[in-house]
């Protein structure tokens, strides 16, 4: 009998230890959300999932000194731009096709997508666009014309007391809307992915747009040392009627009080959308866990379900990558306003190349907006720059 209890006691051991279990990485934010999905998940498929809540700058590092054991997360919480650098040393695992993959916004799958292949779950987006002030701008302009005509008349009826429209006039990341729409783009996509070496900063798309921000300045809409700590503090002033900016400022703007509206950035010309920088936020399988194929079973019948993003976007309210959970949320004009632009956008490059690019542009509009240098001598400079760093 002592000899049966015995075993029975191993055997149980070994079932217990046996048993799988998910682990994810994710930042402050996302904690209380997934603990509580990962406690439904356990209740309905038995599959035990421990969130360890880890610092958002710290996950990737972490990631990469464990991953390559077949130690660490299971799965990591963390940004698109994290996955040229993962993918390339074959640490995180492509997410294979499933129905409700269509139900996501494009801009959000392709942040994902690396050499043609997804690998990661976007659960939110963030993209600037336009916030004005409804005190002096009653609906938003719907092409750049109309919102040049509109500033010029807040400017003369205010006499420079309240701008009509400000924006960072030297900062590519918010002139990019511009330059993408036009059809400029930093690396070419490719069915492979992005090729570096193709770099379309110059081209005539990027010429057109960087000659809009031209033409701003010169028009006297914008001035040349307009920066985003100008533009943030005048509309948070009630100085500025329009902007350029992205959600992390609302905040700011409800406490002062504003009656502010967000809506994409106007159309450069009609039926020609701008195209901000996208940024996504999602889930990324560990390629040498033990337990990847549960874990990209977890995230593809469970957390891309349209009620779980909902609720996720509930306890951590980003703009939703499904298209149906911004149906969901269409009472908040806010989330509404930037989704819009940000389905419009381009993905931030996920390839550590992006890193020469922001310098030489921020530089080439700096000469552009002060007169010292033509549009096209400036972005091919830029261009050249680029290529330079990068080779």
């Amino acid at each position: 009998m002592k000899k049966f209890l015995v075993i029975a006691l191993l055997v149980v051991s070994l079932v217990v230890l046996a048993q799988p279990k998910l682990t994810i990485w994710c930042s402050e934010k996302q904690v209380d959300i997934l603990q509580k999905l990962g406690e439904e998940f356990k209740a309905k498929y038995g599959v035990e999932v421990e969130v360890q809540y880890v610092n958002f700058q710290d996950i990737k590092s972490k990631f990469l000194i464990a991953a390559p054991e077949g130690q660490g997360a299971d799965i990591i919480v963390g940004a698109h731009d994290w996955v040229g650098e993962l993918a390339v040393n074959g640490l995180i695992e492509p997410i294979p096709n499933f129905s409700d993959l269509k139900n996501f916004y494009e801009t959000a799958l392709n942040a994902f997508s690396y050499g043609g292949k997804l690998y990661g779950i976007p659960y939110a987006m963030e993209a600037i666009a336009l916030i004005y002030n409804k005190d002096y701008v009653p609906e938003p302009p719907k092409t750049m014309d109309e919102l040049i005509e509109t500033a010029k008349q807040i400017d003369e009826e205010f006499g420079g007391e309240v701008r009509g429209f400000i924006t960072s006039a030297a900062e590519f990341y918010y002139i990019a809307p511009f330059i993408f729409g036009y059809g400029g783009y930093v690396f070419k996509q490719t069915e492979k992915g992005l090729d570096v070496n193709d770099i379309g900063l110059a081209n005539e798309g990027a010429i057109k747009g960087v000659k809009l921000l031209k033409r701003l300045v010169d028009e006297g809409i914008l001035d040349p040392s307009d920066n985003y700590q100008i533009m943030d503090s005048m509309f948070r002033e009630g100085q500025a009627a329009m902007i350029i900016n992205g959600p992390w400022a609302i905040k700011a703007y409800k406490d002062a009080g504003i009656d502010y509206g967000v809506a994409p950035i106007p159309d450069l010309e009609p039926g020609v959308p701008a195209r901000p920088f996208v940024g996504v936020q999602g889930f990324m399988v560990n390629a040498k866990s033990p337990n990847k194929l549960l874990a990209i079973e977890f995230l593809t019948s469970f957390i891309a379900k349209k009620e779980t993003m909902y609720r996720i976007y509930l306890g951590d309210p980003r703009l939703p990558s499904r298209k149906d959970v911004l149906e969901l949320v269409k009472d908040n004009p806010d989330v509404v306003g930037f989704t819009l632009s940000a389905a419009n956008g381009i993905p931030m490059p996920n390839v550590p190349q992006m890193a020469a690019v922001w310098a030489a542009m921020n530089d080439a509009l700096n000469l552009v907006v002060n007169g010292k240098a033509t549009v096209e001598e400036a972005l091919k400079n830029a261009v050249e720059r680029i290529k330079a760093q990068i080779q």
